[in-house]
């Protein structure tokens, strides 16, 4: 088929890859370059990147206004896939293509519709997660599915973990439905259930409540790592967590009391202990846990969240 494809993210990047080796990509649209970095320069998406790797026509643009419509129409596609792209179709765009546009979205859907679907099941504490193509509607994530597909994951897969995982099994799932639609094969069936909202994390998002139980405060690291990243405070300055897992035979410590031991740092929750090994201090760079503990003068009184 003849596609127009939309993606922004580096969970994008497999999809396109797959659907370039069987198909005709008309254009890629993808987000303008952003600032990237402390010297603030200008980077292309990973789409983009991945685009002209490929050779493809790339057509880079914040929305989908008038101007993109008119771009993307002239293109003669058949169909429309979008990957996390970063903004709305809406009509006439949405009924452009003769088949429309289909989406691969990061849930089980109708569960976690939104902008930040794995995070917010993981926060949630959700053990099964999965992918889902869909025919794009004007109502956000909500069309009839295409196919939908689990993935299995570690219990301690972080949120971009867990997003590789997904994105290489969507990329799959995406290319047997455009072939599906190509065949004239494809059935799509209502969502069923009651829907969740999965909205766009924030810098608050990932501040560790340590008077929580330990599945709780483990099931956030998992969700904001790396983006917007898990965070707390010591002795007032922010404090980074890069790198954590449950410690379930820890010592008893309080509620955000950190002790230092053979293998990691322990910081203390309502119910357990987190052991970190990896962290960032106020105005450092990512460093060893331990290394950081051993070089605090006054070890016994440090406590995260104060």
């Amino acid at each position: 088929m003849r596609l127009v494809f939309a993606g922004t993210p580096s969970a994008a990047v497999p999809t396109l890859r797959r659907l370039a080796i069987s198909h005709e990509i008309a254009a890629v649209v993808t987000r303008p370059d952003a600032p990237l970095g402390r010297r603030r320069v200008l980077t292309p998406s990973p789409v983009a990147q991945a685009a002209e790797e490929l050779g493809l026509p790339v057509i880079r643009t914040a929305k989908l206004d008038d101007a993109a419509t008119a771009e993307i129409t002239s293109l003669n596609a058949e169909l429309g896939v979008i990957v996390a792209y970063g903004g709305l179709v809406r009509e006439p765009l949405l009924s452009t293509p003769a088949a429309g546009w289909i989406n691969l979205h990061f849930s089980l859907l109708p569960a976690w519709r939104g902008a930040a679907p794995v995070q917010r099941a993981l926060i949630a504490g959700d053990r099964t997660l999965g992918a889902s193509v869909f025919q794009l509607v004007a109502e956000l994530d909500a069309g009839d599915v295409f196919a939908m597909r689990e993935v299995s994951l570690s219990e301690t897969a972080t949120a971009g973990e867990a997003l590789d995982a997904l994105a290489a099994d969507g990329a799959e799932l995406t290319a047997t439905v455009v072939d599906a639609i190509e065949n004239g094969t494809a059935v799509a069936v209502p969502q069923e259930g009651e829907p969740t909202s999965a909205k766009k994390l924030t810098l608050v998002d990932g501040l560790l409540d340590w008077s929580q139980p330990l599945e709780a405060v483990f099931a956030r690291f998992r969700g904001v790592t790396p983006e917007p990243g898990a965070h707390t405070t010591v002795e007032g300055l922010p404090f980074k967590i890069l790198e954590a897992v449950p410690a379930f035979d820890a010592a008893p410590l309080g509620a955000g009391q950190i002790r230092g031991t053979k293998t990691a740092l322990h910081i203390g929750t309502a119910t357990g202990a987190l052991a970190v090994t990896r962290v960032q201090p106020a105005g450092k760079g990512a460093m060893n846990a331990l290394d950081w503990w051993r070089g605090q003068r006054d070890t016994e009184n440090l406590k995260a969240g104060s």
